[in-house]
This record gives C-alpha cells, sequence and structure tokens, in this order.
C-alpha cells in the first residue's frame, strides 16, 4: 500500500502557481461570507424587527443548522463527492442571501412582520445547512493536505469579515440613514454578498480540476464506525477542549447601546473585531462581564471596542494554531476525521456561547 504522507508530498510539489492556496484562500473566505454577512446587517434586521432578538436567534438557528450536518458527515463521509457537497452549499449560500431582498421587493415595504420574520430565520437555516457541507468538506480536504492549505482556509475566514465589513460600511454610508435608504443599502449590501460567493460556487469547480485535488481525491476513506470517531476523538481530545472553549467565549454577546454612534455602533464594535481577528487568528467573560455592570466608566464604548480587539487577536492566533495542529497528530489516514470533529466542537461552543447569551438576556 502506498504511504499517503509520500502522496501528499508528491502533490504538494504540482501546485507551482500556488493556484491550490489561492483558492483555499478565497473558498475560505467564501465559506464564512454569509454568516458575516448576516451578523453585519444587524442594524437592518434590528430596524425591520425592533421587538425581536434577531442575533441570537439567527446565531442559535445557524450554528445549530451546521452542527448537525458537521455530525451526519462524520459517519456519511463518502455518500455524497466533495464536489456536490461544494456546489451544493454554495448555492444553497446563494439562495439564503438573496431572502431579504427578495421579500422587500415582493412585498413593497408592506407590513408583513411576522411573515418575513419567519422567512427570514428559514433562510437562516438554509444557510446553516450549507455552512455545515461546505466548511465540514473544506476543512476536512484540506486536513490531509499540507497544513498550508489549512493556513490558507483560515486567513480566508478571517479576511472575510473584513471584507463584508468594508462592504457594510460603504453600502450603509453611501446612502441616507432613512427607512428607504437603509433598505436600498442592505439590498446592493446581499447583492454584492451573493456576487462573492458566485465567485467562489466558480472557484470550487476549478480547484476540483486541479492536479493536487485530483490525486487527493482519488484515495476517499470508507465510512467510519463509531469505533474509529471516537478513537480519533480521544486522540485530539486537548485541541477540541480548546476550540470549543475559544468559541463558546467568542459568541458570548449581549445588546450594548451607544447615544454617540447609534445604529454604527455593533457595525464598529463587528469591524473591530474582524480586523484583529485577521491579525492575529479566554477569560473575557470576566471584563465583558465588568462592562455590562459596573463600574460606570467600564460602560462606555472605549472599553468595550478594546476588548473586541483583544478578543479577534487571540480568537485568530488560537483558531489558526489549533485547527492545523489536530490532523497532523493523527494518523494521515484519519486526519480529515480529525478536522471535521475540530469542526463540530468548534459549532458546539458557538451554540453553547449563543444560548449562554440568551441566558445573559434572560
Amino acid at each position: 500500500m502506498v504511504d499517503e504522507k509520500v502522496i501528499v508530498n508528491e502533490v504538494e510539489t504540482r501546485d507551482s502557481y500556488r493556484a491550490a492556496y489561492v483558492i483555499h484562500f478565497l473558498l475560505g473566505a467564501g465559506s464564512l461570507i454569509p454568516w458575516n454577512a448576516l451578523i453585519t446587517a444587524v442594524d437592518y434586521f434590528g430596524y425591520l424587527h425592533a421587538d425581536k432578538h434577531v442575533e441570537k436567534t439567527f446565531t442559535v438557528a445557524y450554528m445549530s443548522c451546521s452542527v448537525l450536518v458537521l455530525v451526519l458527515m462524520m459517519t456519511w463521509n463518502t455518500r455524497l463527492s466533495y464536489r456536490l457537497r461544494m456546489n451544493l452549499g454554495f448555492s444553497m449560500f446563494i439562495i439564503s442571501m438573496m431572502v431579504s431582498p427578495i421579500i422587500d421587493w415582493v412585498w413593497k415595504g408592506e407590513n408583513n412582520e411576522n411573515v418575513s420574520y419567519f422567512l427570514m430565520v428559514g433562510s437562516v437555516v438554509l444557510c446553516g445547512l450549507a455552512d455545515g457541507l461546505v466548511g465540514g468538506s473544506l476543512i476536512g480536504s484540506a486536513g490531509k493536505l499540507p497544513r498550508q492549505y489549512m493556513q490558507a482556509i483560515f486567513a480566508g475566514t478571517a479576511s472575510s469579515g473584513i471584507t463584508i465589513s468594508i462592504l457594510r460600511v460603504t453600502t450603509k454610508a453611501s446612502l441616507p440613514q432613512t427607512p428607504q435608504g437603509i433598505r436600498n443599502s442592505a439590498h446592493c449590501y446581499f447583492i454584492m454578498s451573493s456576487t462573492i460567493l458566485l465567485s467562489c460556487f466558480i472557484c470550487c469547480n476549478v480547484l476540483y480540476k486541479l492536479q493536487l485535488m485530483q490525486q487527493h481525491l482519488k484515495f476517499q476513506q470508507p465510512l467510519y464506525s463509531n469505533l474509529t470517531i471516537w478513537m480519533v476523538g480521544r486522540k485530539i481530545k486537548w485541541p477540541t477542549s480548546g476550540i470549543l472553549i475559544v468559541y463558546t467565549v467568542t459568541f458570548i454577546a449581549e445588546n450594548l447601546k451607544s447615544q454617540l454612534l447609534q445604529s454604527w455602533y455593533p457595525i464598529l464594535l463587528i469591524t473591530v473585531y474582524n480586523i484583529s481577528d485577521f491579525v492575529g487568528k479566554l477569560l473575557f467573560y470576566p471584563l465583558f462581564s465588568a462592562c455590562l455592570r459596573r463600574p460606570h466608566w467600564l460602560r462606555t464604548e472605549v472599553p468595550v471596542v478594546a476588548l473586541t480587539f483583544m478578543l479577534g487577536l487571540t480568537n485568530g492566533y488560537l483558531t489558526s494554531v489549533l485547527m492545523i495542529m489536530a490532523p497532523k497528530t493523527v494518523h494521515a489516514s484519519e486526519a480529515e476525521l480529525a478536522a471535521v470533529f475540530m469542526v463540530v466542537f468548534l459549532g458546539i461552543g458557538l451554540v453553547c456561547g449563543s444560548v449562554l447569551g440568551w441566558v445573559w438576556l434572560i
């Protein structure tokens, strides 16, 4: 039997133009653009559904569906081909991104708040299912490739936050802050996000044709047994614990208000976080808790922005280290499963943080 590590070294030399690296970077960005697009448009959704806790509902719906798909993928890893999973996932992303503008165009701003809200939550669920397909497939595949491809994916995911933040700030600032202006800026924002996702759809088909991926896909693993899954899980228990803690803390959030920045405040915080996440890629709960409660000077904008920067810096660094390390600590034949296992616990951490956000609300 041919040693799979030899195969990996062989195919690495064939990426002479770094095409696979660049495409992994772009697909990493594309895999997180829908989620970043949803949370960065919190001002728009807050305007449409002021009496709903949109960011918390979206987070739980999105992350729960993503984790469900990832768990299924661990046991059904070869039922759908890599190319089919990626194409299906990006198609679902594009559809979900266009739901909000289509609702506005069809109803022309008429008062159908409850129906539009449930349709939006439904699109978030669809987006979460797509995230499980794309994220699990992409990271699982990169787990068996040389480590620079995993690094490219997570550099891409961090860059997606910056891209979306710039896009939202630009579209929001370019139109008047009237109800119609907010709607129009959001429509432009979601259409441009969908265009980026369409380019990612094309890229994943180009990646499939590259020699590196063709060589890699020849060695698909058989379905994993429950015993194999838990054996791999035990081998990477410390990295999975680390990623769980990091992302539980990341998504603990509260509704913060600013009389100075008004509707720009959440967008500014998300932008600061995304920039610092890109620069760096645990204990922030007590600090954020202090900002929310007392003393009074900690409840101003400057300490919260500084904490958000620090959170993004450490999150980016720890995510990259843990996600690159885990697949390389197991046998090459188990690397893909280990990578998917890490994504599952990342998703569980996000769900836990989201649920804890509801506890804070209560």
